[in-house]
């Protein structure tokens, strides 16, 4: 055992040697590497570190009142708003994930390359990424507030972030289909799949951890998002009897407590809560993914 010990560390000096002989030579790969670890350790702790903050100031006031179905100024109750985010969530996903992926299919499996309305669809797309939110709240007012007269309502608010994440998702599926390797698709017509057939069945599962991940990214916008819905869904307390009345998510819960300046802690639990929940999902949407993936390899 010590014969093999030192064996291993004889390896080692050797390898840190030829290692450090290797950068010596090129001063510039030194620095470039130190420029990413430091990059990376900083980037690693930031997030520790926000991470840390939080749970220490909102795990203590985690009570069982913040989670009373009824919303009042004495238990500031983040149900309501809970629920209002599922619901938000899940109505911008349901009409933004499949626009954004046909209109990826399109792009790559079925627009002809080169195409000019095919580049300027994706600088657009690109461009609107790149848009604040706030913008997309005026619009969502103007459009859905005062043009079409709904007032401040939950469809209004899920309409706006549709909008606001559609980019997002049909770039990131874009890229994906792009990823998969062309030896796929002629594999499938030679064994004398359509197109159709092949897109679904042999591209797609393929593509659907890129897939995932660009609707990963627009769950946390949709999360996280407070400006685009103070315009056009509102900031009522409740869960609204129908998707044309008014309610606040979780994001705008924390905004609107820490704006009064009265419940500040507990604007903290309601991040503890968001916080758990943009975790779960990640988590879920990755085992999704290797399921996926698993089959369809």
């Amino acid at each position: 055992m010590e014969k093999k010990n030192i064996e291993v560390q004889a390896i080692n000096r050797q390898t840190i040697g030829q290692w450090l002989k290797s950068y010596k030579r090129s001063p510039l790969s030194l620095l470039l590497l130190i420029l990413v670890s430091v990059s990376a350790f900083l980037t690693v702790m930031t997030l520790l570190f926000l991470i840390a903050y939080i749970l220490i100031k909102g795990i203590p006031y985690l009570t069982p009142s913040l989670f009373a179905w009824e919303y009042t100024t004495e238990n500031v109750s983040l149900m309501p708003a809970l629920v209002n985010t599922v619901i938000m969530t899940g109505l911008s996903l349901l009409i933004a994930v499949p626009l954004g992926i046909f209109a990826a299919i399109y792009l790559v499996e079925y627009a002809k390359r080169g195409n000019r309305l095919v580049s300027i669809v994706r600088i657009t797309a690109e461009t609107l990424t790149g848009i604040p939110s706030i913008v997309y709240g005026l619009f969502g007012f103007l459009l859905f507030v005062v043009a079409l007269g709904w007032s401040y309502t939950i469809l209004g608010g899920a309409m706006t972030l549709a909008i606001m994440i559609l980019p997002t998702i049909m770039r990131t599926t874009e890229e994906a289909l792009k990823a998969v390797p062309d030896s796929y698709r002629e594999g499938s017509f030679g064994l004398g799949a359509g197109r159709l057939r092949t897109v679904f069945q042999v591209v797609l599962p393929s593509a659907v951890p890129g897939i995932l991940a660009g609707i990963i990214l627009a769950v946390g916008r949709i999360v996280g998002e407070t400006a685009a819905l103070m315009y056009t869904a509102g900031t009522v307390a409740g869960i609204p009897s129908n998707l044309f009345g008014s309610g606040r998510t979780l994001a705008v819960h924390m905004y609107v407590l820490t704006n009064e300046g009265l419940y500040t802690n507990q604007s903290y639990a309601t991040a503890v809560v968001l916080l758990v929940i943009v975790v779960c999902i990640n988590a879920v949407s990755g085992f999704i993914a290797k399921k996926v993936s698993g089959k369809a390899a």
